[in-house]
């Protein structure tokens, strides 16, 4: 779905592309607490506030329920990818809006994907080898393995400045995504 929002989607060959359905996944505690004998109390107000609670019985109404939103999401998927792939998906396919997934290879072939490629070669193809694609690290560990702040990794590493400007073109470039 979040593919969609794209002029333009560039796979690498083994992306896992499609899926596109619904799903919706929960466990079962209720007979679980009835055997240790834990007594659960649950308060709310609307009467389908605790809908699919895992800790109380399921009933077929709220699966029904969640099935028909489950469905609605579908149909919405299937909307939005058609809208925004139109003629280029394989419409002989009809194993595209059932959830299945595929290779980004095979995803170009079927219209899911514009091209196979990486973000470094694709850029550098587009606007010249000067292109810069800096890479984005997981941050370090700060004291009792818990991770460190921006803050803490700057003021303590060994190279500020250099610091300061990788956090600042990480911050610029998700910013670009609303992040």
């Amino acid at each position: 779905m979040i593919a969609c929002a794209a002029d333009e989607i560039i796979a690498d060959e083994s992306s896992i592309v499609g899926s596109i359905g619904v799903v919706g996944g929960s466990f079962g505690f209720d007979k679980l607490i009835e055997k240790i004998g834990v007594e659960r109390r649950l308060y709310t107000s609307g009467e389908n506030k605790a809908m699919l609670d895992p800790f109380l019985p399921e009933k077929p109404e709220d699966v029904e329920r969640l099935k028909a939103l489950q469905r609605e999401i579908h149909e919405s998927f299937i909307a939005l990818v058609k809208a925004r792939r139109g003629g280029k998906l394989d419409s002989r396919e009809t194993a595209l809006f059932s959830g299945a997934y595929w290779t980004g290879q095979r995803g170009r072939e079927l219209g899911l994907v514009d091209a196979v490629g990486d973000l470094r070669t694709t850029l550098r193809e587009r606007y010249g080898d000067k292109v810069r694609t800096p890479l984005i690290a997981e941050r370090g560990l700060a004291l009792f393995g818990r991770k460190a702040s921006g803050v803490e990794q700057l003021l303590n590493g060994p190279n500020f400045a250099d610091d300061m400007v990788a956090t600042l073109e990480a911050r610029a470039l998700w910013s670009r995504f609303g992040l």
